[in-house]
């Protein structure tokens, strides 16, 4: 059960309006997630920018991946039900390349480092080795984009823990635990 009211439409900040509108019109409807996080205009609209900043960086199935990967880690139901829709539907990766990026991996061997590396970002709360950043780098990615690496297992590690503290209802079919993949 939520632990926080998911705001009507009517109840919306007027700072937030834009923002969540934008989204709503975007995915076709207003997950429960951003109508609870809307409550505060000034994170909601910070973590909408770094959001659509970082929608730039990398490539979908990449980003997707990546978000699997964190959220398994840290335990996010919520998250992992919208990335596994996400990267079923939109990045169109199979059922088997969500599970292994759970797991913290990928089949394609670039998509891999960058998954491995940023499980290990997490796991290690950024105290990676210097050969964890050689393989990474090694795969072909450049220091911007180990950066944009980090910055988006932040942002997702931001919704995992929102959507933790606050469990708002699902809004994407649920997936199985980790421990029955």
């Amino acid at each position: 059960m939520a632990r926080t009211r998911v705001l009507t439409p009517e109840e919306i900040p007027a700072a937030s309006k834009q923002t969540l509108d934008a989204f709503t019109k975007n995915i076709g409807f207003t997950p429960n997630m951003m109508a609870a996080f809307a409550q505060s205009p000034i994170a909601f609209n910070a973590w909408a920018a770094l959001l659509g900043s970082l929608s730039k960086t990398l490539d979908v199935k990449t980003r997707d991946s990546i978000g699997l990967a964190v959220s398994e880690v840290n335990g996010c139901n919520y998250c992992l039900t919208v990335h596994s829709f996400t990267a079923e539907h939109m990045a169109k990766l199979p059922a088997d390349d969500i599970i292994l990026a759970r797991k913290g991996h990928a089949h394609d061997p670039k998509r891999d480092a960058a998954v491995q590396f940023a499980r290990k970002v997490i796991v290690t709360r950024g105290q990676v080795s210097d050969a964890d950043l050689k393989a990474v780098r090694d795969a072909g990615y450049t220091d911007a984009n180990v950066m944009e690496i980090v910055a988006l297992v932040a942002m997702y590690s931001l919704t995992n823990f929102f959507n933790n503290v606050f469990d708002p209802d699902k809004d994407f079919p649920a997936v199985a635990p980790a421990g029955a993949l």
